[in-house]
């Protein structure tokens, strides 16, 4: 059953558009072709994949399987996951058409749908991802009813990797403007229990260069601009590039075996499904 209680509906590779799915006016050509640039360049893209591949392997996934990005956007980490898995089936699912023709494009199988309601059979993979999603879904119980969702397409014992956005210092209150929340770990660690999962490692991340965040974020909160967006016209290279991804790929190796990070700006969590 589907989070609404309607029967699952059937497996579909490609589905037609829906008019009555509306993606945030922020998903836009030009928005995917910024998310394009920092994929390429930007330091934190690079580390966040070593955290993520660093716990997908403490996972043991088979060597065959079926996995979703939920909310997949225009494809990159769809590639990244085909690095990591070459001989898995691959499917993403997103709201805006134009991050999914992008990865249409680029050959990945794709379906236009919201993550509340995945338009996917029940049981149907064995690893679903979904990044930087939650903190975006509407506030009023829209995460909980994706990780149901979630739960309902992943086989039992199917794992579940997320990242999303970590409750920081200055302490941020949840923009209802654009829908935008930020979790503590503990709240991400309840919302995960009540539908399903068994937490296998729950931690933040970018502890140390998270804190020159601080800064830029005291100079949105005056402003009451949202800071997320100004990166995405600067994704830039710098000889520090190679020591940034360097300190998160230590992250993703404590985080791994175990170890809470008490700080950070991004939160992960590698879930199993229980039956």
């Amino acid at each position: 059953m589907s989070c609404d209680g309607s029967s699952p509906r059937p497996e579909r590779d490609l589905l037609p558009v829906n008019d009555s799915v509306h993606a945030p006016k922020i998903f836009t050509p030009e928005y995917y072709a910024s998310m394009r640039r920092l994929e390429a360049d930007a330091w934190w893209n690079a580390g966040m994949r070593s955290i993520g591949t660093r716990l997908l392997r403490h996972a043991r996934l088979p060597e065959r399987g079926r996995l979703l990005d939920a909310g997949c956007g225009s494809g990159q980490s769809m590639e990244w996951l085909g690095s990591l898995f070459p001989a898995w089936t691959r499917y993403g699912v997103d709201v805006a058409s134009d991050g999914l023709a992008a990865a249409a494009h680029i050959g990945e199988t794709v379906a236009l749908g919201s993550v509340t309601d995945l338009p996917l059979a029940e049981s149907s993979f064995d690893l679903v991802i979904s990044l930087d999603v939650l903190q975006h879904l509407p506030l009023d119980g829209g995460d909980e009813a994706a990780l149901r969702e979630f739960h309902r397409v992943l086989r039992p014992g199917g794992v579940l990797l997320i990242r999303t956005n970590a409750q920081s210092f200055p302490r941020v209150a949840e923009d209802r403007q654009h829908m935008y929340r930020r979790y503590e770990p503990r709240d991400l660690s309840h919302a995960l229990a009540v539908t399903g999962f068994e937490i296998l490692r729950l931690s933040r991340a970018n502890s140390i260069l998270g804190l020159a965040e601080i800064r830029r974020e005291y100079r949105a909160r005056s402003s009451q601009s949202n800071s997320y967006y100004g990166l995405l016209s600067r994704p830039g290279r710098s000889p520090l590039n190679p020591v940034k991804r360097g300190m998160l790929a230590i992250e993703g190796r404590l985080i791994a075996a175990g170890v809470a990070l008490p700080l950070g700006r991004a939160l992960f969590a590698l879930c199993r499904s229980t039956s």
